[in-house]
């Protein structure tokens, strides 16, 4: 909608439902309703990174999973998060940031102008590596012989991705919309919004959040609890999932 001739930066509308699917996902209670959340183009880019960073958990748990033992893993829910990572990550949030994103960073000066090059060699980098787990997880089963190269391809993809994220987030991003008019970012929010709507025919970050949390679930690994670090002296549990029991169960 305009209002007197300048166009409302990006808006993205996160509804009662979808968030509370999203704090169930992570094992928690809705509890009081939130008002929708007003979201700005470079904010909701960092929300995006949230989701890959929960795919990026994913992969390291499955990498312990299946070091521990190859044979008892199901290698469909990983790749499900690869084809994820493909979608949403490469074919969407990717191919935004470098059409319009990037140039505009390099444009600004800074640190930036060395990072994007970066950037751009770790997307390529992280399309032959989601490829390759793809390939070695598709039949479900995991070969012993692929096992290691497979442990080897989903921890460094987390490597990079990790780091990855953490640069754009406190170095690009930030160039990017600093060196941005308020009609500009504005502009670039409506564009932004107007790319994920045809994409995704919605809002494509709730629909991966969905994915995510099944993904988590096939796996056994959902819910923000299991990852609490142990009190410095105890003994850690581990990095592998908890074995399933009935606990909580009705």
């Amino acid at each position: 909608m305009d209002q007197g001739g300048v166009t409302p930066p990006r808006r993205r509308l996160l509804t009662l439902a979808a968030a509370g699917a999203v704090l169930a996902a992570a094992g928690c209670a809705p509890g009081k309703p939130q008002s929708p959340i007003d979201m700005g183009p470079a904010e909701d880019l960092m929300r995006e990174h949230g989701v890959l960073r929960r795919l990026t958990l994913i992969y390291r748990e499955a990498a312990a999973l299946v070091r521990a033992n190859f044979s008892s893993v199901d290698g469909r829910p990983i790749w499900r998060a690869a084809d994820l990572i493909r979608r949403f990550g490469e074919a969407y949030h990717e191919q935004l940031e470098e059409t319009h994103v990037f140039p505009q960073a390099m444009k600004a000066g800074g640190a930036a102008v060395a990072l994007v090059p970066i950037l751009i060699a770790q997307h390529a980098r992280g399309k032959q590596i989601t490829a390759f787990i793809q390939s070695k997880t598709s039949a479900g089963a995991i070969a012993g012989a692929d096992a290691g190269a497979l442990v080897g391809a989903l921890e460094t993809f987390a490597r990079m991705q990790e780091a990855h994220a953490a640069y754009e987030d406190t170095v690009v991003i930030p160039a990017w919309r600093a060196s941005l008019s308020k009609q500009a970012l504005a502009d670039a929010g409506a564009q932004f919004d107007d790319i994920e709507k045809t994409m995704f025919k919605g809002d494509g970050v709730a629909q991966a959040l969905a994915e995510v949390a099944a993904i988590e679930t096939a796996l056994r690994l959902q819910g923000l609890a299991r990852y609490t670090a142990p009190a410095p002296g105890e003994a850690a549990a581990g990095i592998l999932p908890a074995p399933e029991t009935n606990e909580g169960a009705d």
